[in-house]
């Protein structure tokens, strides 16, 4: 109520038990603003490649080192007849072979990262339909995103489901097994934004660039 009578305008009051799940999915993706995007590159039990973008992703601690992205269940018609499949393509290669790539996507793979999302069968490699190139990693199987300006290597620590409904979230955390970094982005282990140039998802179809920043200095 005090910050209404501060802007002077009205404040909305939203009860999520009265709400259908796509509202609020589109609510959350309005109001949890600007989100990093990770492109994560899987490989399936067979050795099929798989590469699709995730919004809802962050870093989780650096001792281990630790990410977590968040896939969300589909509804179960999409899986083949008589055998339904909730999860996408990332999440169920995760789960089988505890291994992903997280890579970071510039401006100049946006488009390619936004190609990746499309909703294609499981034999379709995404490196090919986005035109990426794969790279090979170090010490996982899926490939890394050879045009991306950093990558981290992955192993799965836990799968945590939040609902096994469709629309419910799943939180996939793993530990960073090996950084890569384009050379010229670190100095002293500090990353050049301006370098990498990162972009981020906001609500619907609109991505942002990360190029108009502001410095604040933490008080002691």
């Amino acid at each position: 109520m005090e910050a209404a009578r501060l802007s002077g305008v009205p404040m909305l009051s939203i009860n999520p038990s009265n709400c259908e799940p796509r509202q609020i999915y589109k609510l959350m993706t309005g109001m949890i603003v600007p989100r990093p995007i990770a492109l994560v590159s899987t490989m399936s039990r067979e050795g099929v490649a798989n590469l699709a973008p995730f919004s809802f992703f962050s870093g989780v601690g650096s001792n281990p080192p630790t990410v977590l992205f968040c896939p969300t269940l589909r509804a179960a018609s999409i899986g083949a007849p008589g055998r339904p499949e909730m999860r996408k393509d990332t999440l169920r290669n995760v789960e089988e072979t505890g291994e992903f790539v997280i890579n970071v996507v510039s401006e100049a793979i946006a488009a390619a990262a936004n190609a990746s999302s499309a909703e294609v069968p499981p034999e379709v490699d995404e490196f090919t339909l986005a035109g990426l190139t794969p790279v090979a990693s170090e010490a996982v199987r899926p490939a890394r995103v050879g045009e991306s300006p950093a990558q981290m290597e992955c192993r799965l620590l836990q799968v945590i489901y939040t609902n096994r409904a469709p629309g419910g979230g799943v939180i996939v955390l793993g530990e960073v097994v090996r950084f890569h970094l384009r050379e010229d982005l670190m100095e002293d282990f500090r990353v050049d934004p301006a370098g990498l140039d990162a972009v981020g998802r906001m609500a619907g179809n609109t991505w942002v660039r990360t190029r108009d920043r502001i410095e604040l200095v933490r008080p002691k």
